[in-house]
């Protein structure tokens, strides 16, 4: 329960600086670490990259110093903001933040209110362009907010740091595993497959893409046959199988180009830009358009299942990027898949394979749902400090 009866009403102007100090060149001051939005991941307060000036160069110029907090002014509704464990200089569309009087406010507080709905909100509706729209310091500056006395503010922002740490260890969590099954994916599709003990003395069989899938082209009309959903390229994502958005009929309706039925337990491949890994497994019926195959697998030679995997290989990924065409947006044919020969064992061991390699997708997502219930837990924290 949280007493507001001493918090002070406050505009982050206030207890924030805006740093805008620039620098010529970086090295001559010890500097050789860049940083553009690129670098920084949204909804991830480590810096996960940088640019070696000393290697690439940099035509960055704005200062930033450990300890210091890197926001991304164009399109802040992409939180791209990060706390920055070095020193280095950064693009322009980042705003570098830090408190003017710690006695004031704590460095954790201040975290709280930048990653929060009403800051990001506020500084969204508050940009000034269509295309790139940026955040200004001018209107920041204004941002109003509670500001409680030092000693809650610790308190509270103990509780919210701890919510973060454990998010950090449910991804952590989540990498550990997902590298296991590509590491086990990768090494089935191989040259010469292994898969534990799974594959000794098993006899392989060599087959083709095109002996194994079949794409399936079934035009319908989706208001005549009552179709709800459509999957569009953006609502399939990278290395997951399950579809978390669609659009629906009626509600902003793509048109006449999403016409190829699709049915659950369908195989759905993203035949633009196969370097983005795009497969997935519907679990629901929609159209799609022939852009995106819709596959099925011939379960007399290999599972369903186990094809799935297998399309997220990285052997298979390289061989759709070379047969690929065109440069700006690279698509395969369907015809150009046909060459692509994999070893496949019998039914029974494919059955053993998927059990192992769904199993730690399972997991995987048990993680993702136990990520978005911090997630959704530190938003309502945040809610009720600053509401």
């Amino acid at each position: 329960m949280l007493s507001k009866k001493n918090w002070k009403p406050t505009k982050f102007a206030d207890v924030v600086f805006n740093i805008n100090k620039s620098v010529k060149s970086p090295l001559s001051i010890g500097i050789n670490k860049a940083i553009g939005l690129e670098n920084i991941i949204p909804h991830n307060l480590k810096i996960q990259s940088y640019v070696d000036i000393e290697k690439e160069g940099t035509n960055f110029s704005k200062l930033f110093k450990k300890g210091q907090y890197l926001f991304g002014s164009r399109r802040v509704y992409l939180r791209q903001m990060a706390l920055a464990d070095f020193d280095g200089v950064c693009t322009a569309n980042i705003m570098v933040f830090d408190l003017k009087d710690s006695n004031k406010m704590i460095p954790g507080y201040l975290q709280m209110i930048i990653q929060s709905d009403l800051f990001i909100d506020y500084a969204t509706s508050t940009s000034v362009g269509s295309l790139f729209p940026n955040a200004k310091w001018n209107s920041l500056a204004n941002f109003s907010f509670p500001l409680p006395p030092l000693e809650e503010q610790k308190q509270i922002a103990g509780l919210f740091q701890s919510i973060e740490t454990a998010m950090e260890e449910v991804e952590g969590q989540e990498g550990n595993l997902k590298g296991l099954w590509k590491r086990l994916v990768d090494e089935f599709v191989s040259d010469k497959p292994t898969f534990g003990k799974l594959l000794k003395d098993k006899k392989l069989k060599t087959v083709s893409y095109c002996d194994v899938a079949e794409k399936l082209m079934r035009k319908i009309d989706p208001l005549t046959y009552d179709i709800e959903r459509i999957v569009a390229g953006e609502n399939l994502e990278s290395e997951d199988f399950k579809i978390r958005t669609w659009q629906k009929i009626g509600e902003g309706y793509l048109g006449p180009a999403f016409h190829v039925l699709f049915k659950s337990g369908d195989i759905l491949y993203g035949s633009r830009r196969t370097y983005l890994r795009k497969v997935s497994l519907a679990d629901f019926e929609g159209v799609c358009s022939n852009t995106t195959y819709v596959i099925r697998a011939n379960e007399k030679i290999v599972l369903q299942d186990l094809l799935k995997h297998i399309m997220l290989s990285e052997r298979f990924t390289q061989y759709s990027i070379g047969v690929s065409k065109g440069s700006t947006n690279p698509y395969i044919n369907w015809k150009d898949l046909d060459n692509f020969i994999f070893q496949i064992p019998d039914i029974e061991t494919q059955k053993e394979i998927v059990k192992v390699l769904d199993s730690i997708l399972l997991i995987v997502e048990q993680l993702k749902q136990q990520k978005e219930t911090l997630k959704n837990l530190k938003g309502k924290l945040l809610g009720e400090i600053l509401g």
